[in-house]
């Protein structure tokens, strides 16, 4: 399961990260955040080391939502080289989420 995290270990886990990072904007009263869980959490397994996966609690951590323009949750933020490169938002099916992953 992905680490929860706030902007006191952001830059280091994501930004510093020598590996792809996905975070998972997200709220803990969001439906369709509760079913996409268990989805990134088989695509985590699936990716051990290939890929690092964080979630971010926007109502724990506003200032980092709108440092990435989240407007909407679920919104997930894929990091290379410390760098936001894509962003999906919304619940998607597995085979999408793959594919935005890489």
């Amino acid at each position: 399961m992905a680490e929860i995290i706030n902007k006191d270990s952001f830059d280091e886990k994501v930004l510093g990260s020598d590996v792809p990072v996905v975070v998972d904007f997200f709220a803990t009263w969001c439906g369709p955040c509760r079913m996409l869980s268990p989805i990134l959490e088989e695509i985590e397994g699936d990716k051990a080391g290939a890929v690092r996966f964080y979630k971010v609690d926007v109502d724990q951590s506003p200032e980092l939502a709108m440092s990435y323009n989240v407007v909407s949750v679920p919104t997930l933020v894929l990091f290379k080289g410390g760098a936001p490169v894509s962003t999906s938002v919304g619940l998607a099916p597995r085979s999408k989420l793959e594919s935005f992953i890489g």
